[in-house]
């Protein structure tokens, strides 16, 4: 089936965190005519591998961090009434603070998670999924990004979200990994390929150490590499619901810093990016998975899915990545846009990126679409309070009669 064209929502004059403003000289103004992205993916003929996703506000979500004791957390109340001026300032937020760091189809052999194709949305608009890794295995729900690499979760903990440790507290069970209690687990030496920090080893034999630093203010996290199963379901296809226990390499994160103390990625992170050492690269190069790639859907009620190995349908248009050397990203570029009845000749290049709620438009682009918008609709323009929780993210609303 063809992938379905996103809803759109823009903030607009939503200025760039001082992180992204040290990384690009230009002004960066937000898009804000409420296109908050929602893309779905349809579901065709496979058999791979996936999850679900929900959104943070979502009631599945609200659910399971009552049930973990995580109720209240960075929480706003208001924000879960989804729609209002608090719930998009909420969001919007998020996105700046995210910006400073950075269709389901027919594929034959799509994989995702054991613990169901389900994600749920948390912390701003960051998107999670429910994974499981070790023998016997250890449940956690990672935050999913596009915009990093690395799969990592709390690990041996030195420094890590109070969340990990609430089975300390009395509360319900969620434990952080420990490599010493699997017995799948395998220790990734300094000399293995997917080391890059092989001068920071004592020797080749060492245990490869890796640090991700995120441009958000003083985030980041630390730890070792290790080896070990993560369990995955067949999709599709006459061998869906097959048990998959993929080797993965992911990070035994000992020391997490700023925003993941604070209630963002609490239980870990999976990098989806290009790169190597990302969950989707080593599924495909262990031939778990034909292609490499995936595909995700994040609907409006917060709950979306993942799959690895998808590849598209065959009715289903394309678009090339513009991929940097220094730091692969997923970069497209866009041509044009169509307003209503205006065609819009604008091109600029922008990054898919799965930690941010909105679209965000520079200039001339963001100057071009808001006016060929503003000039074609008779509804009045309206303007919003968020009652002290924020400023509103949107420049163009409007009274709907």
């Amino acid at each position: 089936m063809p992938l379905r064209v996103p809803t759109i929502l823009l903030p607009l004059h939503a200025s760039p965190s001082p992180a992204m403003a040290r990384s690009y000289s230009h002004s960066y103004r937000g898009l804000a005519v409420a296109v908050a992205v929602a893309a779905f993916l349809a579901v065709g003929q496979a058999s791979g591998l996936g999850f679900d996703i929900h959104h943070r506000y979502s009631p599945v979500v609200q659910r399971w961090a009552e049930e973990r004791g995580h109720a209240g957390l960075r929480w706003p109340a208001d924000a879960v009434v989804e729609g209002s001026p608090a719930y998009y300032s909420a969001l919007s937020r998020h996105d700046h603070a995210h910006f400073a760091r950075r269709g389901l189809a027919q594929g034959d052999d799509l994989l995702t998670f054991a613990d169901g194709n389900v994600t749920v949305r948390l912390d701003g608009s960051l998107h999670y999924a429910e994974v499981a890794v070790g023998t016997p295995n250890t449940t956690f729900l990672v935050a999913l990004d596009t915009g990093s690499d690395l799969f990592w979760v709390p690990c041996d903990c030195k420094q890590c979200s109070p969340i990990t440790n609430i089975t300390a507290q009395g509360g319900p069970d969620l434990r952080p990994y420990s490599p010493a209690q699997s017995s799948t687990s395998k220790t990734v030496t300094c000399d293995n390929g997917l080391c890059e920090r092989p001068n920071a080893c004592a020797t080749r034999n060492s245990s490869c150490p890796y640090a991700v630093r995120y441009v958000s203010a003083n985030t980041s996290s630390s730890g070792v590499l290790v080896e070990d199963v993560l369990y995955l379901t067949r999709e599709r296809g006459a061998v869906a619901g097959a048990a998959v226990k993929a080797p993965i390499v992911f990070g035994c994160g000992q020391v997490q810093t700023g925003a993941f103390l604070e209630g963002a990625a609490m239980d870990g992170l999976m990098g989806l990016g290009m790169d190597k050492v990302s969950v989707p690269s080593i599924l495909a190069s262990s031939g778990l998975v034909k292609s490499d790639s995936f595909s995700m859907c994040f609907s409006r009620d917060g709950v979306g899915r993942i799959n690895f190995g998808d590849t598209g349908s065959r009715d289903q248009a394309e678009t090339p990545f513009i991929v940097r050397s220094t730091h692969p990203t997923y970069n497209i570029s866009v041509t044009s846009m169509d307003v209503g009845s205006n065609s819009l000749p604008v091109g600029f290049s922008a990054v898919v990126d799965s930690g941010t709620s909105f679209t965000y438009l520079n200039d001339p682009a963001y100057t071009a679409l808001t006016t060929s918008f503003n000039s074609q609709v008779n509804e009045r323009r309206a303007n919003f309070s968020t009652d002290g929780s924020g400023p509103f993210p949107f420049e163009y609303c409007y009274h709907l009669r």
